[in-house]
């Protein structure tokens, strides 16, 4: 059984949702302001948040970062009835793991409940070694990042993504196989997320590389997935 948390000012989505994710089993909460997920957030950890973007008094992209900072290993996935890409594009950058657009079926959404639940369960592995690019070090058992002795803060899904990637430098790793390997090997859906992540790590690293810093490059292949460059020597 699972905590979960449901933020919708929708009277029948709302209920709906706590409705049937209760059925299933888990133990679900209804918070239907922004301002109540925070205040059950700061007393209560949960393993899982979904949180509609339209809230009637707080800016749902707004209570996305907090939900974040204050529950960092919470998976949140955000519900919006904004098709746009841009509005997705914001929300998993304020900290979201997943999105889900208006109308959605319920057997989807559960689904995808259960993808991260079981991905977010998942033990670690047992062998633990320091991944080493350039001034890039990946400390997979501590689960910290550095470059040049600086730590950089990385988002887990963002570190389990870069673990993925360096573990391989130079190899070519489908689009597929890292939403399996970094989300659930049932994930289905869109995979918009996996972008998300990727510009925002090359971000973060391009960052924490300046002014001298030698990081390895996350290198687009169209039509397929990404491949992380090895540093020269």
């Amino acid at each position: 059984m699972a905590d979960l948390l449901v933020v919708e000012d929708d009277e029948t989505i709302g209920s709906a949702l706590t409705g049937g994710l209760d059925s299933h089993g888990h133990a679900v909460c209804w918070e239907r302001t922004g301002a109540g997920a925070l205040d059950r957030a700061a007393a209560q950890p949960f393993d899982l948040v979904l949180l509609d973007l339209g809230l009637p008094d707080l800016d749902g992209v707004e209570v996305c970062r907090r939900l974040r900072l204050a529950q960092p290993g919470t998976v949140l996935v955000i519900l919006t009835a904004r098709r746009d890409e841009i509005d997705v594009v914001v929300g998993l950058e304020a900290g979201a793991d997943d999105y889900l657009t208006k109308p959605f079926r319920f057997g989807e959404l559960l689904a995808r409940v259960r993808a991260h639940l079981r991905r977010s369960a998942a033990p670690p592995a047992a062998e633990t070694s320091d991944l080493v690019l350039g001034d890039l070090v990946v400390d997979t058992g501590a689960r910290r990042v550095t470059v040049d002795g600086i730590e950089v803060p990385l988002r887990p899904k963002e570190f389990d993504l870069l673990t993925r990637l360096a573990a391989a430098p130079g190899v070519a790793v489908s689009r597929e196989d890292l939403m399996a390997d970094v989300w659930d090997t049932h994930w289905f859906g869109s995979t918009k997320t996996l972008d998300v992540h990727v510009a925002a790590l090359r971000r973060k690293l391009t960052a924490a590389a300046r002014p001298k810093g030698t990081v390895p490059e996350i290198v687009t292949l169209r039509g397929h997935g990404y491949r992380l460059e090895p540093v020269p020597d």
